[in-house]
């Protein structure tokens, strides 16, 4: 781990965690992640944004001291999750004069997680600012990005803005900056779809609030960061707005290939419907690109068997997911077969969905005894009718653009 310069004056230190496999044992990690930790030196004070992962202590601490550090006046806690306070303590016994500054939220999480001492810390609030002399923090709470006690720090002569998981990317990358954009693009997404997305509503009205300030460069916690906060600030707007687009995905599983027939007639329904569409067989599916899927879709249909009396456990999963990651679908329905009590499939899976019932129109489900036959696929084909029909207003949106 070594200190890089962004400007004079401020230090970006990465802990690159090439090889995790797995975030907070949930989430898939495809190119590893990074810890993202910064100085930032005044005139008078010093201050550090965020730590980094316990894991990666000794390298941190390491690292401070090559990058000249001698004294520590604070420690900048936008969020209490371990993953960027974890160093916190060490760091506070390397540096006796340094106190944490971070808001009541986080305070007392930090307490109650790492046993930190309650005279260790200055508590701010929404606008209150920490002068490091010729260099000045303030700080704006923005709850719910991704927990209750999260916050921004924007250096105001440098119009630099510090949001710890808020704009982040699980990408372990040499790249301190986010150059390769098209690459940030697609970790950037996931990172929402797993992490930000349930919390739309909330990220929508920061983002009114961080519209105000003059941001000229945003430094993330995870991933590289961003030399054009417009790429990233423009694309939370879009994921986080209600406007879906025309895109259909299809979780699905089957056990004899009965339900594959009716998947794949009614993607290929969909698609001379001019609908774009993305099935999943969820047989070892990644749930990271499920959730990628789910950010823009305007529908999604289950397609499963019955197992045991109800829908096969990974359709239930996919369903459990879509619940609680809340996406702005605004259609479903749920097709599949059955040996017997084939209604309880769809209405098990409507169930789990119920924290989507007032935003999303059920189609009614198509299921069959056994096999699918003709009349089966007619009414698949009477289902992609009425999804053609309900994605049209969009589908004309998405050719006039």
């Amino acid at each position: 781990m070594i200190a890089r310069q962004i400007v004079p004056g401020i230090d970006s230190l990465v802990a690159l965690d090439w090889d995790r496999k797995l975030f907070d044992e949930l989430v898939p990690l495809h190119d590893g992640t990074t810890y993202n930790s910064y100085i930032v030196r005044g005139s008078e004070k010093t201050a550090l944004v965020e730590t980094v992962y316990p894991p990666f202590t000794a390298d941190y601490l390491k690292a401070l001291r090559q990058a000249g550090l001698t004294r520590l006046d604070y420690v900048i806690a936008n969020h209490a999750e371990q993953d960027h306070s974890g160093s916190i303590p060490a760091v506070l016994a390397a540096y006796p004069e340094a106190r944490v500054v971070t808001n009541a939220r986080c305070r007392d999480l930090l307490i109650d997680a790492m046993g930190i001492a309650a005279d260790r810390f200055i508590t701010v609030k929404e606008g209150d600012t920490l002068s490091l002399g010729n260099r000045t923090f303030q700080f704006y709470l923005t709850p719910w990005v991704h927990w209750p006690d999260t916050m921004v720090s924007y250096l105001v002569e440098d119009k630099m803005l510090f949001t710890c998981d808020f704009f982040g990317s699980h990408l372990a990358s040499s790249d301190l900056l986010a150059a390769d954009e098209a690459r940030v693009y697609t970790a950037a997404k996931r990172y929402y779809a797993e992490i930000m997305m349930p919390f739309r509503m909330h990220i929508r009205k920061h983002l009114d609030k961080l519209s105000k300030l003059d941001i000229a460069f945003i430094a993330p916690g995870h991933g590289p960061a961003y030399p054009r906060p417009a790429f990233i600030l423009d694309l939370y707007a879009r994921w986080a707005s209600d406007e879906a687009a025309p895109e259909v995905i299809v979780p699905y599983v089957s056990m004899y290939e009965n339900t594959t027939h009716m998947v794949n007639h009614l993607v290929d329904r969909l698609m001379e419907g001019g609908l774009s569409v993305r099935p999943f067989d969820l047989v070892g599916a990644d749930t990271g690109q499920v959730a990628a899927a789910l950010v823009d879709a305007s529908t999604v249909v289950f397609a499963s068997p019955a197992v045991l009396a109800g829908p096969h456990p990974d359709v239930v999963a996919a369903a459990y997911l879509t619940n609680a990651l809340k996406p702005k679908v605004k259609f479903a329905a749920v097709i599949g077969s059955y040996g017997w009590g084939g209604n309880v499939v769809s209405n098990r899976i409507a169930e789990m969905l119920s924290g989507l019932k007032n935003q999303v129109t059920f189609f009614d489900p198509v299921l069959t005894k056994g096999k699918p036959n003709e009349d089966d696929f007619k009414a698949i084909d009477r289902l992609v009718d009425e999804i053609v029909t309900a994605n049209q207003p969009m589908l004309a949106t998405a050719a006039a653009d």
